[in-house]
């Protein structure tokens, strides 16, 4: 993120770009390519459905391991996202005993596969045994580390005097019961030092938190779809005025409390997309949110031709906005919000993380 304003967001170009294999204009060279595509993709789906026969975790897909992945391999997002695609179709569909209810009706995209879902956890902060409140976060992966991403004032906010000294989140340990979790509970200071990370930029405190995760420390089993810099906006994504987004997250606490599952509100991007509005860092959704969303994630849903559909992280709910003046009692609340520019996650995430990061 820049002081003046992050870069504009497009999905891939490839996404965009299809072959047909039947095509009689397609000349032979892309007919080869094609087919050896149809081929690979038939491979991992067996080696997919071997996998599942084995026992194996759906998270065992090759395609997730960082050696497999674009900025090892220097190919594009869309064909990494094709072969991981193809390996999960052959594990799910080898999965029998799956309840119906559970197979996504996306190209036979597994559930547990989506970030919106399994990306996203409840936030539970305590003051050594005292719990304190209960808000949003996400998981977030860069060069295989793990952290969990949430609002700053989630974590240490001066103004209320709110200042826990640990966290709790839910993991899912079984992609198959979702309603088996485990929980992960995070100290956030260290000799005096805070364990999370926050930013600043010319516009002042950033409201979001980076927490580092030790994966050892994880439940076993755990099931995780972290979002990663894939994930983030890119060069030539038009985002405008009134564009759909979703913001995942636990609202008033309320949540599916069998599957712990998040809910989902539907909101719409509510100022120019790539300007720092009022010259800070984050734009404004139009949604009704509620207290416990605080550290969502703002997702604005992308066509893919290989999965129907996936998420590019926009940025992270934050709070309210309302005007000051405003007449509680002539004056409906605006019904916005400040969405905090999710770039900031590449400072916060950098290594070594210091505690405190400035964005310039």
């Amino acid at each position: 993120m820049t002081s003046d304003s992050p870069p504009p967001a497009t999905p891939f170009e490839e996404a965009a770009t299809t072959v047909t294999l039947s095509s009689p204009n397609a000349t032979p060279n892309v007919r080869a390519r094609s087919k050896s595509m149809v081929d690979e993709h038939a491979e991992l789906q067996r080696l997919g459905a071997k996998a599942a026969a084995r026992g194996e975790h759906a998270l065992t897909n090759p395609m997730l391991d960082s050696a497999n992945q674009p900025d090892a391999t220097g190919e594009s997002s869309k064909t990494w996202a094709d072969r991981r695609d193809a390996w999960s179709r052959g594990h799910l569909a080898q999965q029998t005993d799956v309840p119906r209810a559970l197979v996504a009706s996306s190209a036979g995209r597994e559930p547990a596969q989506d970030q919106a879902l399994f990306g996203v956890t409840r936030v539970m902060t305590f003051h050594g045994t005292l719990p304190l409140t209960a808000a949003s976060g996400f998981f977030f992966e860069r060069e295989g580390r793990l952290f969990l991403i949430t609002s700053r004032h989630v974590l240490f906010d001066a103004a209320t005097g709110h200042a826990p000294d640990r966290i709790e989140i839910e993991l899912h340990t079984d992609a198959r019961d979702l309603t088996q979790i485990g929980r992960l509970s995070a100290l956030l200071y260290r000799d005096g030092q805070a364990e999370w990370i926050q930013a600043q930029d010319s516009g002042g405190d950033v409201d979001v938190a980076a927490l580092a995760l030790d994966r050892s420390a994880l439940p076993q089993g755990y099931l995780v779809r972290p979002f990663t810099p894939l994930d983030l906006p890119t060069h030539g994504l038009e985002v405008v005025v009134g564009d759909r987004l979703v913001i995942p997250g636990f609202p008033l606490g309320f949540f599916d409390t069998l599957h712990h599952l998040p809910v989902v509100r539907q909101a719409a991007v509510a100022s120019c997309y790539g300007i720092r509005f009022q010259g800070a860092g984050y734009f404004l959704t139009d949604a009704r949110m509620h207290r416990g969303c605080s550290g969502s994630p703002v997702l604005a849903p992308v066509s893919d031709a290989a999965t129907g559909q996936r998420w590019q992280l926009l940025g992270i709910h934050s709070s309210r906005m309302d005007m000051a003046d405003r007449n509680s009692e002539l004056d409906e609340s605006l019904g916005l919000n400040c969405a905090w520019y999710a770039d900031v996650l590449m400072t916060l995430t950098a290594a070594p993380c210091p505690a405190s990061s400035r964005v310039e």
